[in-house]
C-alpha cells in the first residue's frame, strides 16, 4: 500500500515519487498537504531545515519535478549577492517559457524593479491560476545580504498579489534567521537526520546487477558498523561504499569464498576499512588514486595528510611562529638580555612581583604588538630580512 495519497496527483506519480525519496514519505506527506491542488494558494513561504545530507534539496528537486510543478531553484552561495539572486530568479522564469529565443538577461537593481520584472515573467507564463515555487538552496546565505531581502522573500505573495511560495532551505534553524525588527514567520519543517536502518535501505538500492541484493546488503551491513559512529553524511557514506566494495568482492572473484561466506569476506575487507577510517571526510585522494594504493602491496600506509606525521612548512613560517611564542611568552623586559649581543650589564634582583611567581606556561599566551614580533624575527634569523610583502602575508 503506498503511504503517499493525495486527490490531485495520479497514483502512479506518487507511488513513483516515493520510490525516488525512500524514508522520506512523512516529510513529502506533509509538504503535499501545504502544497494542495495546483489552483489553491499554498503558504506563501516555508524553512526546511536539517543537518547536512538529511535530504532537503533532493527531496524538493524530485517533488517538483516529479508533480511537474513551476519552480524555480536558485543556490545562494553560486548567487551571493541580492543582484544576482534576483536576476537569476528572472532569468530562469524567462527561459521556461514557450518562446525562449525572446528571453534577454534581466537586470534587476532593487526589489522594486524585482516585483515588477517578477509579475511580468508570471503573466507571461501564463502561471496566475497555479502556484509558482521559488526554492533557494543554502538559504542561510541570506542574511549576509542586504537587511529587506529576507524579509520581502517571506512576504512575496502579498508584494506581487501573486500564487507563489517562497522555499527556504537550510542547516541551521530558524531562529538563527529571524530578523531583530520582525518579519512574517514561515512554515517550518525539520527533516531529520537518516537513522541506521534508513542508511542501510537508501544505500542496499545502489547494488551492482552482477550481484545479488542480499550479498550487496550485507556488505552495507559492515560498512555501517564501521563507519555510522564516526559519520553519519549519507554522501560520504556512499562514496566509502563504492570505494571498498572491490575488495570485499575479492574472494568471491578468485574463487576463495561463496557470497555466504561472511567471514572470509570481512577478514578480507577489515584492513582496508581500518585505512579508509583514516580518511573520512577529508577526501584526501582520488578515486582513482585509492585504487591504486590498494594494489600496491608495498604502499603500506596511506601517503595523506593524516598519514604524515611531520609537515615541512616554509622557511619564514617556521621563525615567525617561533618568534611568536617567544613574545607570547616573555615579558617585554627580558628582549635585550635574550636578543640582543651587547646589552650590557643587567642588574640582578630578587623582585618579583606576585603574579609572576607562577609559570608563564601555565598563565597561557599574552598579546603582543606587531613591531615586537618583527624585532624577535629579525633578530633570529641569520640573515638580514627585508620586511616584504612575503613576511606581511604570512603574519596575516
Amino acid at each position: 500500500m503506498p503511504n503517499l495519497e493525495h486527490p490531485a496527483y495520479p497514483a502512479a506519480t506518487l507511488l513513483q515519487l516515493e520510490s525516488l525519496v525512500p524514508c522520506r514519505e512523512s516529510q513529502v506527506s506533509t509538504l503535499l498537504s501545504i502544497f494542495g491542488e495546483r489552483q489553491q494558494f499554498s503558504f506563501p513561504s516555508i524553512f526546511i531545515y536539517g543537518h547536512t545530507s538529511s535530504g532537503k534539496t533532493y527531496v524538493m528537486q524530485n517533488l517538483l519535478n516529479t508533480l511537474q510543478l513551476p519552480h524555480v531553484f536558485v543556490n545562494c552561495v553560486e548567487y551571493f549577492t541580492s543582484r544576482l539572486l534576483l536576476e537569476e530568479i528572472l532569468t530562469q522564469l524567462q527561459s521556461s517559457s514557450s518562446e525562449p529565443e525572446q528571453t534577454s538577461h534581466a537586470r534587476c537593481d532593487s526589489f522594486n524593479d524585482f516585483v515588477r520584472l517578477f509579475k511580468q515573467a508570471v503573466e507571461s507564463r501564463k502561471l496566475q491560476d497555479q502556484t509558482l515555487y521559488i526554492v533557494l538552496d543554502r538559504a542561510e546565505q541570506l542574511r549576509e545580504m542586504e537587511a529587506n531581502i529576507l524579509p520581502a522573500f517571506l512576504r512575496l505573495q502579498e508584494l506581487t498579489d501573486t500564487n507563489v511560495t517562497v522555499v527556504l532551505l537550510s542547516e541551521i534553524v530558524w531562529e538563527l534567521f529571524r530578523p531583530s525588527t520582525g518579519c512574517f514567520e514561515p512554515f517550518t519543517l525539520y527533516f531529520p537526520d537518516y537513522s541506521i536502518g534508513h542508511l542501510q535501505k537508501i544505500l542496499s538500492q545502489n547494488h551492482p546487477p552482477e550481484y545479488s541484493a542480499d550479498f550487496y546488503s550485507a556488505y552495507i551491513n559492515i560498512l555501517l558498523g564501521v563507519f555510522y559512529m564516526v559519520c553519519r553524511d549519507l554522501k560520504e557514506l556512499q562514496h566509502l561504499a563504492v570505494l571498498n566494495f572491490s575488495k570485499y568482492c575479492e574472494p568471491v572473484v578468485r574463487g576463495e569464498a561463496n557470497e555466504r561466506d561472511t567471514r572470509k569476506l570481512w577478514k578480507n575487507i577489515e584492513p582496508h576499512l581500518k585505512k579508509a577510517m583514516h580518511t573520512v571526510y577529508l577526501r584526501e585522494i582520488s578515486s582513482s588514486q585509492w585504487e591504486r594504493l590498494q594494489h600496491d602491496d608495498e604502499a603500506g600506509q596511506l601517503k595523506g595528510l593524516s598519514a604524515h606525521t611531520h609537515v615541512e612548512l616554509p622557511y619564514y613560517s617556521k621563525f615567525l611562529l617561533i618568534a611568536a611564542y617567544l613574545a607570547s611568552y616573555n615579558p617585554v623586559r627580558t628582549d635585550k638580555r635574550f636578543f640582543l649581543k651587547h646589552h650590557g650589564k643587567i642588574r640582578k634582583t630578587n623582585f618579583m612581583k606576585k603574579h609572576e611567581k607562577t609559570s608563564n606556561h601555565l598563565l597561557g599566551p599574552k598579546p603582543f604588538p606587531l613591531d615586537r614580533l618583527l624585532a624577535i624575527l629579525y633578530s633570529i634569523v641569520d640573515n638580514r630580512v627585508a620586511p616584504t610583502a612575503n613576511i606581511f602575508s604570512q603574519v596575516s
